[in-house]
């Protein structure tokens, strides 16, 4: 296995984990930051930029289709970052507005909460819970 796949499993690992226990934790104020974040335009800017630079740096450093599910599951995770960058950038902010609007979070915010926490817990175990490197 990488080093840069093992490195990233326990990074994003850890970082899964820890949002999905703020997830859990602060449900109502999650939800209703992720409805104020697309009323503001220019912190919708900023993460864009950062979430595309994010995806970026994933996709040109792990772009790896073999070796097993979790060189995979890493890549895989790089381009939705790079292309949820994208989105935040390119999609007219009104249209991401709507989305968000139409999403009801707070009704539907354990499932991805759960599926965070379940891939967190998945890529942390890959990443330390074996004797790698």
């Amino acid at each position: 296995m990488r080093p840069l796949t093992i490195f990233l499993s326990r990074l994003l690992g850890l970082l899964m984990l820890v949002v999905s226990l703020a997830m859990f934790l602060h449900r109502q104020a999650m939800a209703e930051t992720a409805s104020l974040v697309v009323h503001d335009r220019p912190l919708l800017f900023i993460l864009g930029v950062i979430t595309l630079v994010a995806g970026l740096a994933m996709v040109l450093a792990h772009n790896i289709w073999s070796g097993g599910a979790l060189p995979i599951v890493i890549t895989l995770f790089g381009w939705i970052t790079l292309i949820r960058g994208l989105i935040l950038l390119l999609a007219p902010p009104d249209a991401l507005v709507s989305l968000v609007e139409r999403i009801d979070f707070e009704k539907f915010f354990d499932v991805p909460a759960a599926i965070t926490f379940v891939l967190g817990l998945y890529l942390t175990y890959m990443g330390f819970g074996r004797s790698r490197v």
